[in-house]
Formats: C-alpha cells, structure tokens, sequence
C-alpha cells in the first residue's frame, strides 16, 4: 500500500505512532528550531516550513521504498495539546544488515518530560522485533543525557563511549555514546540512575555538581602517583570531566557529590561511592574516593564529607540509602592526608604492599582499606 497507508499504527494506549502528514510542518519546524534539537541534532540549521513540508514528502517516498521507516509521534491519551492528534515527535527505524537497525528519534519542546519518547522506543523496537529483526542499535553524541534516558528505560545497555564517531550538527565529528537492544532482552531499565542526595554537616555540603562550579576549578598539585589524572578537572578538561561524572551514574555505577562550603556553596572538591564492575544496587561493596582543590584544605572538608558519604552508603535502601555491607578503599602508602581521613571515618587497614602499580605507572608502596556496616 502507499504511503500513508503502508505506515502501520502502533499505540500502547498512551503514546500513539502513525504516519507524518502535512498538517505536522509547523509543529516539525518549532521542534527542529528549538536550542536543543539543534544542540544534539544534525537537523538542518535555519529550518524553515518549506524544508518541513519537503522532509514529509521524503519520509513517505522511505516507506513506499523499502528504506528509512519514520512515525510521528501523539500523545493517544488526548491530554493537553494533543486533543485533536498533534504532532509531539519523530522516531525513526533505519533498517541494516543481518536482522540489525539502528534508531533515532527527538521530541517537540513541549512533549518532553512525560515519558512519551521511552514508550514509543518500546513500540518501534517490539514492531522491528517482531517482524524478524534481531538487534537495535543507539548512537548519541557524548553528553547526551536526554537521548539516554529513553533508550535506558527501553532495556538498551550502554556499551561504549565511541571516539569521533557522529558529526556534529554544526560540522565536525566528535565522540558518541553506542548502546544495544536485542531481541530477547527485557525492555525495562537494566540500572538504577542514580541521583545523589544533598547531604550537610559542620559547614560542608554534598550537592551534586553544577555547569557553573567549572569557576572553582583549580589547578592540581599533588603528586601523579595519588590519583588518575582523569580524575581530577583542569578548567580544560572540565566538560569532559563532567560528563563522565553523570555517566557513571546515568549508568548506575556511582553517587558523585561535590563537596561544598555550606555558607557560600562554592564547590571544594570531589566526593564518590563507585563500583568498577556491575551496577552499584546489585553488589554490597564499593569504593570511596574524594579530593579536594589544593585552597580548600586544611579545613575538614573531605573528612566531614567522607563521614557524610559513609552514612549514606550505609543506610538502608528503604531510607534512601545505599544499603552496602562495606566500603573499601586504596591508597599510596606515603598519602599521609588521605590515610588520616580514612582512620578519622573508621577505615581499618588491611593490607599492604611495596609493589603496587600507581595510577600514573609507577611503582611503589600502597595501603588498602576497609570499613564494615
């Protein structure tokens, strides 16, 4: 059948999927102008109605083809602006080799927020499924946390950061994030996201971290054996820094604080519970790691901040805590500051050795440590 006719009707009775029309150009043109389509998007710049109207007439040559398979996107409840059918979105099925496809999608500015986009990921991949199809691939830029959360509810398991592997909208290629959805996989989120709770004592807070704390950014000055470089942002290294920090815990792998003066909330460093492997709500044990810009020390900030962080990794889940058995945690032997907080908290050391590979390649003694619910 021709297009619209070959387009099927999917709808889980809250999001409905159907065919592009004519009449969705305006809506298309407000969601392809918007700052955030056009900051995660390669949607041509300076869209206009006309380009809107010409695009529909492209996705209906895809179906009567055989190609790319798009839908627009309603909300089939009636709510608000979607009474009389309005266009809330795009999703489409980009068909490849060997039973795999690969999606994409973007919502109106003001579809976001209601879950539509994560439903009718649900449905495109049930639909591709069904018709034989075997796998579903997902490619955003790095740092796009708005295109991972519908992905993450739709069972997808992240599995690389891909280096200068998309083109940015404004030209250029830069890193993206690859996850994956397979036919048999359960199409519900596979970890928590974790979102860290704000935490205060004694002058000091554990907020998460802010754009804006890049102004507190200082220049590191311990030694390269502490602690991987990576870990610790430079004001040019900062956005990538950032980004990573959430990914750990869009991914369920960690709670990331930054440690905060209470009275001013200016950021003094860094404080965080993490797992290396698994998710962290699956295992009883994790890491404890911090630093502190080198003005902030010499106040108790990472001590307070570690009791903080220790408390809520051992609350019970069901008080919003962690619910960990035990903490560890390792260090270079000659970290006397590090070393004195870790005793401060009840960290008992257990182990020692000469010999330790240090984060910057050396060699040379290290301590490891451990506290128990």
């Amino acid at each position: 059948m021709p297009f619209p006719d070959s387009v099927p009707i999917l709808t889980d009775g809250v999001v409905r999927l159907r065919a592009h029309r004519e009449a969705d150009a305006e809506r298309i043109v407000e969601q392809c102008t918007d700052p955030e389509s056009l900051r995660w998007t390669t949607v041509p710049r300076s869209y206009t109605l006309e380009m809107a109207h010409e695009w529909v007439g492209e996705i209906a040559q895809g179906w009567d083809t055989g190609g790319d398979q798009l839908w627009a996107i309603e909300d089939a409840t009636g709510a608000g602006d979607d009474a009389d059918g309005a266009f809330q979105g795009t999703i489409d099925l980009r068909p490849r080799e060997a039973g795999r496809a690969e999606i994409g999608y973007g919502l109106h500015p003001g579809a976001r927020g209601r879950g539509l986009m994560a439903r009718a990921l649900k449905l495109v991949c049930q639909y591709w499924f069904d018709a034989g199809g075997q796998r579903v691939d997902w490619y955003a830029e790095s740092g796009n946390f708005a295109s991972w959360g519908p992905a993450r509810a739709a069972g997808f398991e992240f599995l690389a950061t891909l280096p200068q592997h998309v083109v940015h909208g404004d030209g250029g290629l830069v890193d993206a994030w690859f996850g994956s959805l397979g036919r048999d996989d359960p199409m519900q989120p596979r970890t928590e996201w974790v979102t860290p709770p704000v935490l205060e004592a004694d002058g000091i807070r554990l907020r998460p971290w802010r754009d804006s704390d890049v102004e507190s950014v200082e220049a590191p000055d311990h030694p390269e054996h502490f602690l991987p470089s990576r870990a610790i942002p430079t004001p040019e290294t900062w956005a990538d820094w950032l980004i990573r920090r959430r990914l750990f815990m869009a991914r369920g792998t960690s709670v990331c604080w930054c440690i905060a003066d209470a009275e001013t909330d200016r950021a003094l460093g860094d404080m965080l519970v993490f797992v290396d492997g698994g998710a962290l709500a699956d295992g009883d044990t994790a890491e404890l790691g911090y630093f502190l810009h080198p003005s902030a020390r010499g106040r108790g900030a990472a001590r307070t901040g570690a009791r903080l962080a220790v408390a809520h990794a051992f609350a019970p889940k069901e008080k919003g805590g962690l619910g960990l058995r035990r903490l560890v945690a390792e260090t270079a032997a000659d970290n006397t500051a590090s070393n004195a907080i870790l005793k401060a908290v009840g960290f008992t050391r257990w182990g020692h050795e000469e010999a330790a590979t240090a984060p910057d390649g050396s060699v040379g003694p290290a301590d490891h440590w451990e506290l128990l619910r």
